[in-house]
């Protein structure tokens, strides 16, 4: 979703809740959210943990910053968690099968195809949420918007 302008020098984001201009270092700081989570996906797909610490820690850090950076650093958190669940299940799923007495079934193929689905949808939702939020552009993710505006309460 777009902001929508008004005539004054606030932005009326869905909701009707209005925001004062958006600083350029306000968008930066959303946008990096998106693609903090995009590079930490990335770099540390092996090990959830590392992703969840990561994320976690960059969330707390913006806690008190303005209504549309901590909404776009919460919904990023939320987003990549449940990112992090599927991956951790798929890691510790292949590692019982590698090391254990598991055998590849259709149900490990089948969640390991979903879980590869997941992470490529969430990853073109961060980068795309990413240069929006850097336009200064509300972005609202189909389940984690809804749940973000119930977390995140503005000023």
């Amino acid at each position: 979703m777009e902001i929508q302008e008004n005539n004054s020098n606030t932005k009326k984001f869905p909701g009707n809740l209005r925001v004062k201009y958006i600083h350029e270092e306000e968008a930066e700081k959303a946008s990096y959210a998106y693609l903090m989570c995009t590079m930490v996906l990335i770099i540390g797909l092996p090990m959830p943990i590392i992703n969840l610490l990561a994320i976690l820690i960059f969330w707390l850090g913006n806690r008190k910053q303005t209504y549309f950076v901590r909404f776009h650093c919460l919904q990023s958190f939320l987003s990549q968690f449940v990112v992090i669940i599927l991956n951790s299940i798929g890691i510790s799923w292949t590692l019982s099968i590698i090391f254990g007495d598991q055998t590849v079934t259709n149900l490990y193929v089948a969640y390991i195809i979903t879980v590869l689905v997941c992470n490529l949808i969430e990853f073109v939702a961060s980068v795309y949420a990413a240069i929006r939020v850097r336009n200064k552009h509300d972005v609202r993710l189909w389940i984690f918007g809804p749940l973000t505006e119930i977390l995140c309460k503005p000023d």
